[in-house]
Formats: C-alpha cells, structure tokens, sequence
C-alpha cells in the first residue's frame, strides 16, 4: 500500500466520525486535491464509504 494512502487511511480510522477530505488534508499535511484522489481511489475499492455527502469514513466503521 502507498505511504500516502496508508497516511489518509489512519487520519481517517483516528477520527473517530466521518470526516471531509480537507479535514484529512489538514490532519496529514497532504494536499486537499490530492487527498480527494486517495479518498476516491479507496472509495472504489471499497475501503471507505460515505455515510453523507462530502463525508468519508473507513469501511470497516460501517
């Protein structure tokens, strides 16, 4: 698994909620657009999911 998708990955089970890509973006020090291309590469992957719009959360929280 990439270094930067493992990073987003961790952000995104250490929150605890759901959160937006920017919030991820911020927590890690990776770039928002950036982030958004992880967070959409996973969610095909079926990694994460989004409970609502603009909010992704870890599969497995589900």
């Amino acid at each position: 698994m990439d270094d930067k998708i493992k990073i987003v990955l961790d952000a995104m089970k250490s929150a605890g909620k759901p959160v937006r890509p920017g919030d991820v973006a911020k927590a890690t020090g990776i770039e928002s657009k950036e982030v958004s291309k992880i967070i959409s590469t996973l969610k095909k992957e079926g990694k994460v999911y989004s409970p609502k719009r603009c909010y992704y959360a870890p599969a497995e929280d589900k």
